[in-house]
């Protein structure tokens, strides 16, 4: 269940989203060949299939990558894992689905897609063939049938009345005519079989085959022009490889007096196949990018699997088309890709078992981080070396170096101040309340020291002028 609703939602989308933009051009088929509006609801309708097929793998992939992304995210995958269940025991239930979508793709690519096809195909051709139905639309041309074409700048609500009027006429004797008009009207006989196009105020050119041209001015023309709504019938289906089913295929594929070359018969049914039993790949994909984006950023993983997907997708079609023309044979244009990325998720999923959360979207630059890492300190250090070679010893280069101590004990001494052995003087670092600003070295007072006055000052007081770090005592 909680696979189901992703599944759904991105089904959903990405369904929709591949089929506006077949809808607005079966719009525009519409409005130049004319046709009712539910036309284009059967024919969208016959796309379902077709576009169900290529956003099926999508929606999973994203579906299942959503759950596990989310389960990493509240810290899920980790309790199961502390618990004992391993990765795969995780991706069973993603993988049981995935061998049942595989079902349900044999069905859709082997048996509904074939009669969805030739549906499309045969509502296209009524669309495309359909005799002229006696309207024009405003600056549109319109092929009336018989090398007849007709525009008008302005029709009316009805269709029938027409403004600035062109017609070419293309005649079976090799004649061409183009006739204008300044208006004109649309009529039809009363058994509907011929259409009667009555033009005023007119010219028509008439162009021989002989290349010699005759003008004629007219106040009235009629044309009389065949007209029939019946559409001629379409073929049988099976006239292409993809309107065939998965047995039909094969049946043809072992024909030998099929019309159909053998090879596009073979590369047809591998697809197919191969479309079919990548569904359950997916899970082994999905899981670890899903995994890995607690670590890394989800868009990273979501871009590295999707392109993964289209460059995979494409190399099926590439190798579809290859078999089709004879390059390759379709075992291998066909196999050979699926065989690459059953590697490739295998690889990823091996990978998420041993170090789970660990993929090439979450560590992009994991090789490259420990040598940049080493350059930098090694760089470091060098420099480091170079400056304590030209420079006088100072005491505070290193915090933690232990100096000896009054008594000849040792301690670790701060940046604060400086002890010697006894009998030498002791220093302090400056904090720039004082002169000589906060880098300077300042002399602690010793014993039989004398401050203002003449009056003797404790060891380790105040401090009475600052010194210079290299000028020593």
């Amino acid at each position: 269940m909680e696979l189901a609703k992703p599944l759904l939602a991105s089904l959903a989308v990405v369904l929709v989203a591949l089929l506006m933009e077949r809808v607005l051009r079966l719009f525009e088929l519409l409005a130049q060949h004319g046709g009712a509006f539910d036309t284009v609801i059967l024919m969208a309708a016959n796309l379902v299939p077709h576009y169900l097929g290529l956003a099926l793998p999508a929606a999973f992939f994203i579906s299942m990558f959503v759950i596990v992304a989310r389960m990493g995210e509240d810290n899920e995958l980790d309790a199961l894992q502390s618990s004992g269940l391993s990765v795969a025991r995780i991706a069973r239930p993603l993988l049981f689905t995935g061998f049942g979508l595989m079902v349900f793709s044999v069905l859709l690519f082997g048996f509904l897609q074939p009669y969805s096809r030739y549906a499309y195909r045969a509502l296209f051709h009524v669309v495309t063939n359909t005799a002229w139905d006696a309207t024009v639309p405003e600056t549109s041309f319109v092929q009336a049938g018989d090398g007849v074409t007709i525009s008008a700048d302005m029709v009316d609500s009805t269709g029938r009345e027409l403004t600035g009027v062109f017609i070419h006429q293309l005649r079976p004797d090799g004649e061409e005519w183009v006739t204008t008009a300044a208006g004109g009207r649309l009529d039809a006989t009363p058994d509907r079989r011929r259409i009667l196009l009555t033009l005023e105020n007119g010219t028509q050119l008439r162009t021989r085959p002989d290349g010699r041209q005759q003008l004629l001015d007219f106040n009235t023309l009629t044309v009389d022009h065949p007209f029939n709504l019946e559409a001629p019938p379409f073929r049988a289906r099976g006239g292409s490889e993809r309107e065939l089913t998965l047995l039909e295929l094969w049946r043809e594929m072992h024909d030998p007096t099929s019309l159909l070359p053998k090879r596009k018969l073979a590369a047809e049914f591998n697809g197919r196949l191969v479309r079919a039993v990548t569904l359950p790949l997916l899970p082994l994909l999905a899981v670890p990018m899903g995994m890995a984006a607690k670590r890394a950023r989800r868009g990273l993983g979501i871009t590295l699997a999707a392109v993964i997907l289209v460059v995979y997708h494409h190399s099926v079609q590439l190798g579809e088309s290859l078999a089709d023309v004879g390059r390759l044979p379709p075992g291998i244009g066909v196999w050979v890709p699926f065989v690459l990325f059953t590697a490739l998720c295998l690889w990823l999923f091996h990978r998420a078992q041993v170090r789970p959360g660990t993929t090439p979207s979450s560590t992009p630059s994991s090789g490259w981080t420990p040598c940049c890492t080493g350059w930098a300190a090694a760089c470091r250090s060098a420099g480091r070396s170079r400056r304590h070679e030209h420079a006088r010893p100072d005491p505070l280069s290193d915090p933690d170096v232990r100096h000896p101590l009054p008594g000849g004990a040792a301690g670790a001494v701060g940046p604060s101040a400086i002890a010697g052995p006894a009998g030498r003087r002791q220093y302090r670092f400056g904090t720039g309340r004082r002169g000589g600003g906060p880098g300077a070295l300042h002399r602690l007072p010793a014993a039989g020291d004398r401050g203002a006055g003449g009056a003797p000052v404790r060891a380790g007081g105040k401090p009475v002028h600052p010194v210079d770090p290299g000028r020593g005592e």
